[in-house]
């Protein structure tokens, strides 16, 4: 019997966004411990073009599905999966397309039922799957790499990003006090998430003004937490800033090289971790889910604009992302 054929966007070797193809490919077969989803939207993340690039060296599978966010409805289960999913069911998840796991770039994928998750009913599936991969990564790096405390004051550098504003949320959520940049125009929706203070990022004279606020907001004791999701880190300046014992969160920047003063470092117990969410466990990753759930069920995480473009666009999405033309966040529809 000839196998079932489906849509996809995909590559056969990693490069630039030229390899990007569209056209059939077989609908994946269906392992026992798996769920076969029919995908309703999946977004475009700067990680997916590394993937797709090379980049970011990971097991892939020729042809290989572009993408790791995906929502969608089951479509069928696997015979060893003991999880309540059922057939109509919306679901997502956010760790498809890289480590030899099916893309979500296609009108069917397979995701490990371990890293697929319920839909919130009522939410939009594209408006999910826009702020997926930045709500999960916000919960990841605040509360498994930074251990966020109440009363902690934490600054977000690029509080309007994707990733930016779903920190702003969470942390103010977790009791913090923010300290967040943004452009001048963007100051007052940084303060509508829940910011004590917003900083416009272009000021010639940004760090001293982060030192007076991160001063004046902690009462004096400088910063717990400083996440820049720019990749533009300043960590001489940072680390001056930092309280006792504060944390500076790198999770951008994959080229970014800086001189660390680690005199000053350790003198005040402070520390830098790295992280990237490709690397969270199963675990993690399905405790940031329940939190992201939750978000998304009370519209707490939402997307400020979305373009949607057909699955067949995905080349040309993959380079506006890479030559920062692209504008709010994109989404692919199959």
């Amino acid at each position: 019997m000839a196998q079932d054929m489906m849509d996809a966007a995909y590559f056969r070797h990693t490069g630039g966004s030229d390899v990007i193809e569209f056209g059939p490919l077989p609908v994946p077969q269906l392992p026992d411990h798996a769920v076969l989803v029919r995908v309703a939207a999946t977004a475009v993340n700067h990680v997916d073009t590394f993937v797709r690039s090379g980049g970011y060296a990971t097991a892939l599978s020729f042809p290989q599905a572009i993408g790791r966010d995906a929502t969608g409805t089951v479509e069928r289960v696997g015979a060893a999966v003991d999880a309540p999913f059922r057939p109509g069911d919306p679901v997502w998840s956010n760790s498809l397309g890289f480590g030899g796991r099916s893309g979500a770039g296609a009108a069917f994928t397979v995701v490990p039922a371990d890293r697929l998750y319920p839909l919130p009913a009522g939410v939009d599936p594209v408006e999910a799957a826009a702020v997926l991969h930045a709500g999960a990564t916000a919960w990841l790096a605040l509360h498994r790499h930074a251990g966020v405390q109440p009363g902690d004051t934490v600054f977000v550098g690029g509080g309007t990003g994707q990733v930016g504003s779903a920190l702003v949320v969470q942390a103010v959520r977790a009791g913090a006090r923010v300290i967040t940049s943004s452009s001048a125009d963007d100051a007052g929706h940084c303060r509508s998430l829940g910011a004590t203070a917003t900083l416009d990022y272009r000021s010639p004279a940004l760090m001293d003004e982060l030192a007076a606020a991160a001063r004046s907001v902690s009462g004096g004791r400088g910063l717990d937490v400083h996440i820049e999701t720019s990749g533009r880190h300043q960590l001489e300046a940072a680390v001056e800033m930092l309280a006792l014992r504060g944390r500076i969160i790198a999770l951008s920047g994959m080229a970014a090289t800086n001189a660390l003063p680690l005199g000053r470092l350790y003198t005040r117990d402070g520390s830098v971790h790295g992280f990237a969410i490709s690397n969270a466990t199963v675990g993690e990753l399905a405790d940031a889910a329940r939190a992201v759930n939750e978000l998304l069920a009370d519209g707490s995480l939402r997307a400020r604009h979305i373009t949607r473009l057909p699955l067949s666009g995905a080349a040309g999405a993959h380079a506006a992302m890479e030559a920062g033309t692209a504008r709010g966040k994109l989404v692919l529809i199959p």
